[in-house]
């Protein structure tokens, strides 16, 4: 499966809103960190990611992930994800970043 990316930057709440469908893997995790690149040059706001439609992500797009967040953590901003799937979310919590990330939902 293939992984779409769709954003915009919410001017009003000054935070990027993004929406993740497919998977996050080994194969389009490039993909990913490329899109929050280009955006955290255009503007370093917090993230809200909706995760309603993530169907997986593995620990190469955990890893992506973390290093936005680190850049985010410069700014105090953060990354917020919401309408997380139970299976991502175990997986979250396994690994204890469900105590790095502001998880909504």
């Amino acid at each position: 499966m293939s992984l779409v990316i769709n954003k915009r930057y919410d001017k009003l709440n000054k935070v990027w809103d993004v929406e993740l469908i497919g998977e996050v893997d080994i194969y389009t995790a490039t993909d990913l960190k490329g899109e929050f690149t280009k955006m955290l040059d255009e503007k370093k706001e917090s993230i809200k990611l909706n995760a309603e439609k993530l169907e997986y992500i593995d620990s190469t797009g955990l890893g992506v992930l973390i290093g936005v967040l680190k850049k985010l953590k410069e700014g105090e901003k953060d990354i917020i994800i919401l309408n997380i799937k139970p299976s991502i979310k175990k997986l979250l919590h396994i690994t204890g970043l469900d105590k790095i990330f502001i998880i909504e939902g």
